[in-house]
């Protein structure tokens, strides 16, 4: 006899996706897809060595150098700002418009601003190292000014081996600025 009510193992027809949660705010910032593995791995890792540089903060605190224990727990904290930077980054919409958060800058448009959301075929990097790929990049058009470099490409950490999950990220934006674009 199993007890659907109890877990997580109700079918997926089940649950209305138009149906607003009554804790769901709709003007706030949401990324319209998870963090990959890479990116949360490497965060993770980011996190064990600021636990390392706070057990070396409390060594040396009481050794009684607080100069050092000064610059550990400096470093411990920039290592956590990093990871938690690391971890932000990537593509949010809200009715609003669109941002683009990168790990030293942040850009945003408002729909109005933007004139196409789109998906191609364009070399893009891999894992955000210098080298380039052939693969696809989900692109904003801007009405005027500068292009904005790709929102997304199935070669970042967020989507390197997870194809299916680049396709269903890129719709979901499309789908926001098909939307609200106006």
């Amino acid at each position: 006899m199993p007890l659907t009510f109890l877990t997580a193992d109700r079918a997926l027809d089940e649950v209305d996706d138009e149906v607003m949660l009554p804790y769901g705010d709709p003007d706030r910032w949401r990324r319209p897809y998870r963090p990959g593995p890479w990116r949360v791995g490497a965060a993770a890792l980011a996190l064990l060595l600021a636990s390392y540089l706070l057990l070396a903060t409390m060594i040396v605190a009481f050794a009684g150098a607080p100069a050092g224990a000064g610059a550990c727990a400096s470093g411990a904290a920039a290592v956590i700002a990093a990871a938690l930077r690391l971890l932000r980054t990537g593509v949010w919409v809200s009715p609003q418009g669109l941002r683009r958060v990168g790990f030293w800058a942040t850009t945003t448009l408002r729909w109005s601003e933007v004139s196409a959301v789109r998906t191609v075929q364009q070399p893009v990097n891999w894992l955000g190292l210098p080298r380039t790929v052939q693969g696809q990049a989900l692109l904003a058009v801007r009405t005027a000014g500068e292009p904005l470099p790709a929102l997304l490409t199935d070669h970042s950490a967020d989507f390197l081996g997870r194809a299916d999950a680049f396709e269903t990220a890129a719709e979901a934006v499309e789908g926001w600025a098909t939307d609200h674009r106006r």
